[in-house]
C-alpha cells in the first residue's frame, strides 16, 4: 500500500513510519526540512521536502497514494496559532480534494466537535468540516487524540522554581491521556483496516485526575509531596503573559485549558470511548518525565 504521512518525523510522524515500513508499506513522508530526508531515508521511506502551504507540492506528493495519513504538527511559537492551524487545514483538505486520493485519515483532537470554546482545538473542528465536504474521499477517519502526554512538559521549569503545579485545570479535573505511540499504533491500524465512510474515533491510553498525575510525577522525580492546584482563567492569563507568552496565544491555551477543567473537551469521547485503550500509561511517561525534569 502506498502511504503519504504528513507531520515529519515528529512525535507522532515517526513511530508511524516505522510502523508502516515494518509492514510491508510503501511510505512517503512529507517534511518542509531538508535535513530530516536521510533521516527518513534512514528508516526505509522517501522524503517529500516541501510545506504544508504549498498545495500544488501537496496534491502531486498525494497523487498516486492508496492513502493520505494527515496532521498538522502544533506549533504555539507563532502569533495565533489557531489562525495556522485554520490555515494548514485548508492547505490539506485543498490538496486532497485535487489530488486522486480516495483515502485519509486526520489526527484530531478530543472537542473538535464543538464551534467554539475550546481554543486551539476549533482549528481541528474546521479541519474536520472542510475535509468532510470532500466529495472524492471515500474513507475518511477523523482519529482524535486526547491529552498528550507530552503537553505535561510544559510544567517543569513550574515545578523546579515552585515546587507544585498550578493552572486553570488541576485538582480532581479528569483528564483523557494519551501517548504519540499509541496515537501512531491506532493511525497505523486505521490505515490497513479503515471502513467506507466518514467516522470518527478516539485514541487514548489512561485517565487520572490532576491530582493523581502530579503523585505519579512527584513519586518519579522525588518529589512525593507535588500538588496541582486549580487557579482562576484570570490568573493563568496573567500569568502566561508575565512569562513572555503573547496574549493572543495565552487567550487561546487558557480557553482550551479551560474546557478541560469543565469537562466539555471529553463529553464526546465519554459517549464514544475507545473500545481498546493504548498501552502507555502515566507511569511509563512518568520515567521520561524525570529523565527531562534531571536534565532541566
Amino acid at each position: 500500500m502506498k502511504v503519504v504521512v504528513t507531520g515529519s518525523l515528529g512525535h507522532i510522524g515517526q513511530p508511524l513510519t516505522q510502523l508502516l515500513v515494518q509492514r510491508g508499506h510503501a511510505v512517503t513522508v512529507v517534511s518542509r526540512t531538508p535535513d530530516k530526508q536521510k533521516d527518513i531515508e534512514a528508516l526505509g521511506a522517501t522524503a517529500a521536502i516541501g510545506s504544508l502551504e504549498d498545495v500544488d507540492f501537496l496534491a502531486s506528493t498525494f497523487a498516486g497514494a492508496d492513502v493520505v495519513h494527515a496532521m498538522i504538527p502544533p506549533n504555539n511559537a507563532v502569533p495565533n496559532p489557531m489562525a495556522r492551524n485554520r490555515m494548514l487545514g485548508d492547505c490539506l483538505a485543498r490538496a486532497i480534494g485535487q489530488s486522486d486520493v480516495k483515502r485519509a485519515v486526520y489526527v484530531s483532537s478530543y472537542g473538535a466537535q464543538l464551534e467554539k470554546g475550546t481554543g486551539l482545538i476549533v482549528g481541528h473542528h474546521h479541519t474536520e468540516n472542510a475535509l468532510n465536504a470532500l466529495p472524492n474521499l471515500e474513507a475518511l477517519t477523523h482519529l482524535r487524540a486526547t491529552y498528550i502526554y507530552y503537553n505535561l512538559y510544559a510544567y517543569l521549569t513550574m515545578i523546579k522554581t515552585t515546587g507544585f503545579i498550578r493552572a486553570n485545570y488541576g485538582d480532581d479535573d479528569r483528564v483523557v491521556l494519551v501517548s504519540p505511540q499509541d496515537i501512531a499504533a491506532a493511525a497505523a491500524d486505521e490505515i490497513e483496516n479503515q471502513k467506507p465512510g466518514k467516522i470518527v474515533k478516539y485514541v487514548a491510553s489512561d485517565e487520572r485526575t490532576c491530582r493523581e498525575i502530579a503523585q505519579i510525577l512527584g513519586r518519579a522525580i522525588g518529589k512525593p509531596d507535588l500538588k496541582w492546584v486549580t487557579i482562576t482563567d484570570e490568573q493563568m492569563q496573567s500569568g502566561m503573559e508575565a512569562n513572555g507568552v503573547p496574549a493572543l496565544v495565552a487567550g487561546q491555551l487558557v480557553e482550551m485549558f479551560g474546557a478541560c477543567h469543565s469537562g466539555i473537551l471529553h463529553d464526546d469521547y465519554d459517549r464514544h470511548r475507545p473500545t481498546t485503550m493504548g498501552n502507555v500509561k502515566i507511569e511509563d511517561f512518568a520515567r521520561e518525565f524525570a529523565v527531562a525534569f534531571n536534565q532541566k
